[in-house]
C-alpha cells in the first residue's frame, strides 16, 4: 500500500446490509457522495452467518426499504435467507449504491475535521462516517464454556447449519430467545432430546385476534415508540428477541409449545462444577415475568383496537394459557455422562468494533450514541436495537431512522462548509 494515493470522499458508510444501504440511499437523495464498504458481500450476515432453515420473524408485506418493497405471491409468508438476500441485492441495484465488497475497514480514526478510513484496498479520507456494520458481529459465549468438558461439542448460531451436522445424542441448547426456541424445535423434530436452558424471554403469540401480532405492533404504533420516550432506555436496548418463529403454519413458538414436543427445560445455566452443568432455580418466577409482559402488551393492542375503532374487523381479545412450570426441573447435568453430546450457545450476540479507533464506546464495547448520533462530530450509526425506534434493528424499521441519521449529517457537513 505504500505510496498509493489517499481517496478523498465526503461519507464512508461501513456495511452494505439494509441498514447501510438505507443510509446510501438517502445520502444520493441528497447529492452527498459517499462509499459503501462491505468486508464480503452485499447482505454478508445473511449469507454467512444464519442457519439452513431460519427464515424472517417479519411478515413479507413488512419487508420494505426506501422506494423498495415485497412484491411477490406470498404477502403473509415469512423470507428464507437467501430471499432476504435476492431482496436486499435487488435493492442495492435499484438504488445503485456505491458498494465495494470484498474491502475490510481495518481502522477508523479522527483526523482533523473528519475521518481516516483505512480498508485492506487502500485510505480513505471523509468528513463523515455511518457505522452499520450491525450489532450481532459475534456471538456471545459465557466464560465458564471453557469448563465444559472436551467430549461435548459446542456450537453457536454463527456454526450451526442444520441437525444432521451434529453428533448424535442429546443436544443442550442454552437461551430461550428467537433462536434458541427455534433451534430447540428444529432439533427436537430431528429425533434428539432437547434440553433448553430458559433465562429471561419475550413470550408473544404469533397470530393475535387473527393477525400477525407484528401488524399489532406496528398498526398500534408500539413499534413506532421513540429512543427518548422509553423510560429504561439500557434495558430496553438489551431485550432478548421475542419467542416468535417464520413458519408457513404461522404457529406460536412459546414454552408450552416447546414442552408439549418433549422438549425439557430447565434454569439459566449459572455455572460449570466437577463437569457438571449448575441451573438457577426459580423458572416459576421467570415464566410469570414473561406472562405478565405479554398480557401488558396484549391489553395494549386491546385498548388502541377500540380507540381506533378496529373491534369489529379483529377477532375477540385472546388470552394465552399461562406458561406451563414442570413439576421438577433438574438444577445439574452431568456432562460427562455422555447424555448431551452437543451445547449450542444461543445466549446472545455483540457488535465488534476493534477497527473504531474513536473513544466512543461504553463499558460493554457498545457504541455510546443518542439516537444514533456519536459524540464525536460526523459520526453516526444506523442498524442498532432501539436506535431511534423500538422496529430500529428490522428491516422495515430502518427506513425512518436513516432518513434522520443521514439529516442531521447532512446538517454536519452544511455546518462545517
Amino acid at each position: 500500500m505504500e505510496g498509493r494515493a489517499i481517496e478523498r470522499v465526503t461519507t464512508v458508510v461501513i456495511g452494505a446490509g439494509h441498514a447501510g444501504l438505507a443510509a446510501s440511499r438517502f445520502l444520493s437523495d441528497r447529492s452527498i457522495d459517499h462509499v459503501v464498504l462491505e468486508r464480503g458481500e452485499v447482505a454478508n450476515s445473511w449469507r454467512r452467518e444464519r442457519w439452513d432453515s431460519l427464515r424472517l420473524l417479519t411478515p413479507n408485506w413488512q419487508c420494505r426499504l426506501p422506494g423498495h418493497r415485497y412484491e411477490g405471491p406470498d404477502p403473509d409468508g415469512y423470507m428464507t435467507a437467501g430471499e432476504v438476500v435476492d431482496f436486499i441485492e435487488r435493492f442495492a441495484a435499484v438504488s445503485r449504491a456505491p458498494v465495494r465488497t470484498g474491502t475490510n475497514v481495518t481502522s477508523v480514526r479522527r483526523t482533523g475535521d473528519g475521518y481516516h478510513v483505512t480498508t485492506g484496498s487502500g485510505e480513505i479520507r471523509c468528513r463523515a462516517v455511518v457505522v452499520a456494520s450491525g450489532a450481532c458481529n459475534r456471538p456471545t459465549v459465557p466464560q465458564f464454556h471453557d469448563a465444559v468438558p472436551g467430549s461435548v461439542e459446542q456450537l453457536t448460531p454463527f456454526d450451526y447449519r442444520g441437525p444432521e451436522k451434529l453428533p448424535d445424542g442429546g443436544v443442550l441448547v442454552v437461551g430461550a430467545s428467537a433462536t434458541g426456541v427455534q433451534l430447540a424445535a428444529e432439533l427436537q423434530r430431528s429425533g434428539r432430546p432437547v434440553t433448553l436452558s430458559v433465562g429471561e424471554h419475550v413470550r408473544l403469540p404469533r397470530v393475535y385476534r387473527g393477525r400477525d401480532v407484528l401488524w399489532w405492533m406496528d398498526a398500534s404504533g408500539v413499534w413506532d415508540q421513540r429512543y427518548d420516550e422509553i423510560d429504561d432506555l439500557t434495558r430496553a436496548r438489551r431485550l432478548p428477541s421475542p419467542q416468535l418463529a417464520g413458519t408457513p403454519e404461522r404457529n406460536t413458538l412459546d414454552l408450552n409449545a416447546l414442552t408439549a414436543m418433549g422438549v425439557e427445560l430447565v434454569g439459566r445455566w449459572a455455572a460449570v462444577r466437577d463437569g457438571r452443568a449448575l441451573f438457577s432455580g426459580g423458572l416459576r418466577n421467570v415464566f410469570s415475568l414473561a406472562d405478565l409482559k405479554m398480557e401488558r402488551l396484549l391489553d395494549t393492542f386491546d385498548s388502541w383496537a377500540r380507540t381506533a375503532g378496529h373491534t369489529a374487523e379483529a377477532g375477540p381479545p385472546e388470552r394465552l394459557p399461562p406458561t406451563r412450570v414442570p413439576e421438577s426441573t433438574r438444577l445439574q447435568l452431568d456432562l460427562h455422562s455422555g447424555e448431551i453430546r452437543t451445547i449450542v450457545w444461543a445466549t446472545g450476540f455483540r457488535p465488534d468494533y476493534a477497527w473504531l479507533d474513536v473513544p466512543v464506546l461504553d463499558a460493554k464495547g457498545r457504541l455510546d450514541h443518542n439516537g444514533g448520533v456519536l459524540d464525536s462530530p460526523g459520526l453516526y450509526a444506523l442498524g442498532l436495537p432501539v436506535l431511534r425506534r423500538r422496529k430500529s434493528t428490522f428491516i422495515h424499521g430502518v427506513e425512518d431512522d436513516a432518513r434522520e441519521v443521514i439529516e442531521h449529517l447532512a446538517g454536519h457537513l452544511a455546518a462545517r462548509r
